[in-house]
């Protein structure tokens, strides 16, 4: 099993992601988008498992500023501003999560 979270460290759901693996005892990769951003392939490739909608944080506060009121390219945005992009993502063997869903985890590592 192949797991991926892809977060921030100050987030606090993608804390307890990774306690949720770490707890049932799964390796997991852990890349932090505030040291390195998504490529955009890596964003293609989420984008074509789950809608923009969903990745897009819409309760962050630069969503609130700037974006809630225009229309825009989200992935060409979620590029250049990584803090629009809702964590934690996570990739499991082809699958993609986005947000605090142990549910779903578990059914992917139970599966």
């Amino acid at each position: 099993m192949n797991i991926q979270i892809i977060g921030k460290k100050k987030c606090q759901d993608t804390r307890k992601a990774e306690r949720f693996f770490k707890e049932r005892g799964h390796k997991y990769f852990t890349l932090d988008l505030n040291e390195k951003a998504l490529s955009p392939g890596e964003l293609r490739n989420i984008l074509a498992k789950v809608s923009s909608d969903d990745l897009v944080d819409k309760d962050s506060k630069l969503y609130k500023q700037k974006f809630s009121f225009m229309d825009f390219d989200p992935e060409e945005e979620l590029l250049a501003h990584p803090d629009l992009i809702k964590t934690p993502i996570i990739r499991c063997d082809g699958k993609v999560c986005v947000g605090y869903k142990p549910e779903t985890w578990k059914t992917w590592i139970e599966g």
